[in-house]
């Protein structure tokens, strides 16, 4: 898989655009099917601006941002692909019509991998004859920004087929991981989702406001997940002991703080008050200017965790 030169892309609204501007910076062409009025437009637009980012991060290389073509058809662009990267909307039918629409005409060996974050793999596998090259490539957003993909086969996936993807991403710079059984919203998704629900249950119960409970994250706990994982980062919390110790000492109080832990609801009225919340935070800022210096403090990490990684 690391010899693919020609890539499609199906769907390209952020998701499927992100994949695109990777994928080019790779080295390879890529392919692109979206019925969406103005997509090509989108597309091309997103390249430009997110290539400065990826040459900053040393991804460009081998790459050209002009070796993207686009087609009236998912058929036609997946014709001579060996890998395929769907993003189509989270649908069954959408997706289970999109497959029947390819498998006839995909080139031998070629993988498909979807970014589906709230269908299971079983649940796409019934849209196809053959499921056996076909497995979960899930991305954190923007892909060509956030390392991470998570990756899913099983018992109907084709020996192989896993390693030969792993292979793939490595090639374009990502970071996998294996999801080894089948739940709602993968690993990543449930992580994020138990803390947003923590931080929600904190403001309606009064003890802080949407800003402070973003900062309380990203000055804190938020810039040692990004060097390290919570069990790792507890690890080294009870010095040459490690974890047993931590577990030894801690384990009331994390026990304690587990029997406390709300559980909210999105509702309207808690919805209303993360949105007014959020305003006041950001004090007028647009979500361009917001997403712009996401993507530059990303960036900054990034580059300044490769240097130490290196070292």
């Amino acid at each position: 898989m690391r010899d693919v030169t020609q890539c499609a892309v199906l769907g390209a609204g952020v998701i499927g655009a992100s994949w695109t501007a990777l994928f080019l910076a790779s080295g390879r062409s890529v392919a692109v099917y979206d019925p969406v009025e103005g997509a090509e437009a989108a597309v091309r637009a997103y390249v430009e601006r997110a290539w400065p980012t990826m040459a900053a991060l040393g991804l460009t290389e081998r790459g050209d941002p002009g070796r993207v073509t686009f087609h009236g058809s998912a058929a036609e662009a997946v014709e001579g692909a060996g890998f395929v990267q769907e993003n189509v909307p989270e649908r069954v039918a959408v997706k289970h019509a999109t497959f029947a629409e390819i498998e006839p005409v995909l080139a031998p060996g070629a993988v498909v991998a979807s970014s589906a974050s709230g269908l299971t793999l079983g649940q796409m596998q019934e849209g196809w004859r053959a499921p056996g090259r076909f497995i979960l490539g899930h991305p954190f957003n923007p892909p060509h920004l956030i390392p991470l993909v998570e990756l899913m086969a099983n018992e109907r996936t084709e020996d192989g087929v896993l390693e030969a993807s792993e292979a793939f991403y490595a090639d374009v710079g990502k970071v996998t991981i294996r999801v080894k059984r089948e739940v709602p919203g993968h690993v990543a998704n449930r992580l994020q989702a138990a803390v947003w629900r923590e931080a929600i249950h904190l403001v309606q119960s009064g003890v802080a406001s949407v800003g402070d409970v973003d900062k309380a994250m990203s000055a804190g706990p938020g810039l040692r997940w990004a060097a390290m994982g919570p069990t790792t980062l507890f690890g080294l919390g009870a010095g040459p002991g490690g974890l047993q110790a931590f577990c030894d000492h801690f384990a009331e109080t994390f026990n304690g703080w587990w029997d406390d832990l709300g559980q909210p609801k999105l509702d309207a009225e808690t919805t209303r008050l993360l949105v007014e919340g959020l305003e006041e935070a950001n004090a007028g800022q647009s979500v361009e200017e917001l997403s712009a210096r996401r993507d530059a403090m990303i960036l900054a990490m990034r580059q300044a965790l490769a240097g130490v990684q290196s070292a």
